[in-house]
C-alpha cells in the first residue's frame, strides 16, 4: 500500500476561535477513503523561505518509499514537516478542512497559517488506513462501558472527528484543556456526551488538565480512554489514569502530539522513544 503525496491549494481560511484557523483546501488527487473513518493522520509539507510552493517528493509503491525520496531532496529545497488530523472533507468533493493552532509566529506551520490566503499552496503525504487501528474506534466504544477522550486543543480535530463517529447508546466523556473560554469549540456526538472545558489561564500545558482529574471519580465499569496532546501532559495524565482511576494500560491510545519547548525537528528524548515503543507494542 502507497501513501499518497498531493498537491493543496488553499480555498478559504476562517478564525474558528481567536487562536485556531480552519483551511479548506482543493487536493489535486485524493482517494476515495478519505475523509471516511475519524482521526486520520497527515503530514502537510511547506515551503522553505523564499519558495512559493513546496517541492514534495515523489509518489512511491511502499508505504516508507516517500521519506526516503523526501530525504533524497536537497536539504536547501526540502520542506518542512509537520503532522496534522484531517478535521473533515467536503462530501463529494476533493476538498478538506484542517485547524491550525495559531500559538505564534515562529514555528513554519503557525507562521504560514497566519498569513495564509486563496491561492497559497501545500504538499500532503497521507492520510492513510494504512496506520489505522486494528479495531476502529467506534467499535471499541460500543463494547467498553464508558469512553473518556482527553486532550488540549491540538488534539481537538481528532477528538471532534472521534465523537462524531460514536453512536447513540455510548456513555463519553471529553475533557479539554484549551487557553480559555474564547477557545472552546461546539462538540457534536450521538453518543450520551459529557464536555468538561479546563482553562489553562497562563499556567504550563497540561497542567490544568491533569489537575482537574485529582479527586475526580471514574465511572464504573470497562474504560476505553484515548488522549493526545503535549507529549509531557499526556504522560503525566496517564499516569494519573492508571494509578488513581485504576485505568488498565491497554484501554488507553495515547498520542504526544507536541513537545513543550521543543519542535518535530528536535531529536526524541528517552521518554518520546519509549512512548513510541509502547505504542507500537499495543497495537501489534
Amino acid at each position: 500500500m502507497t501513501l499518497p503525496v498531493t498537491v493543496l491549494d488553499v480555498v478559504a481560511v476562517r478564525r474558528i476561535t481567536p487562536r485556531t484557523a480552519r483551511i479548506t483546501f482543493e487536493a489535486q488527487a485524493l482517494a476515495d477513503d478519505v475523509g471516511g473513518t475519524p482521526d486520520q493522520q497527515l503530514k502537510l509539507c511547506f515551503p522553505r523561505p523564499g519558495q512559493r510552493e513546496p517541492v514534495l517528493p515523489a509518489q512511491q509503491d511502499d508505504p516508507m518509499g516517500w521519506y526516503r525520496a523526501y530525504l533524497a531532496i536537497p536539504e536547501a529545497e526540502r520542506p518542512l514537516l509537520r503532522s496534522f488530523t484531517l478535521r473533515r472533507r467536503q462530501p463529494g468533493t476533493r476538498r478538506i478542512e484542517i485547524d491550525f493552532v495559531l500559538h505564534g509566529s515562529t514555528g513554519p506551520a503557525a507562521a504560514w497559517a497566519l498569513r495564509a490566503a486563496p491561492g497559497d499552496r501545500l504538499g500532503m503525504v497521507g492520510p492513510s488506513t494504512l496506520y489505522a487501528p486494528p479495531v476502529p474506534f467506534a467499535e471499541a466504544a460500543v463494547a467498553a462501558d464508558w469512553v473518556l477522550l482527553a486532550g488540549d486543543e491540538t488534539a481537538l480535530p481528532a477528538l471532534a472527528t472521534l465523537l462524531e463517529a460514536l453512536p447513540a447508546g455510548v456513555r463519553a466523556l471529553a475533557w479539554v484543556e484549551v487557553a480559555d473560554t474564547a477557545e472552546r469549540q461546539e462538540l457534536v456526538s450521538r453518543a450520551d456526551l459529557e464536555v468538561r472545558w479546563v482553562h489553562r489561564d497562563g499556567a504550563a500545558p497540561g497542567a490544568a488538565l491533569t489537575a482537574a482529574f485529582r479527586g475526580a471519580e471514574p465511572p464504573a465499569g470497562e474504560p476505553l480512554v484515548w488522549m493526545a496532546g503535549e507529549a509531557g501532559a499526556v504522560r503525566a495524565l496517564r499516569r494519573r489514569l492508571v494509578e488513581e482511576w485504576g485505568v488498565p494500560k491497554p484501554r488507553i491510545d495515547f498520542t504526544g502530539y507536541w513537545r513543550h519547548r521543543l519542535t518535530q525537528d528536535d531529536a526524541p528524548t528517552a521518554e518520546d522513544l519509549a512512548d513510541a515503543q509502547e505504542r507500537l507494542a499495543a497495537r501489534s
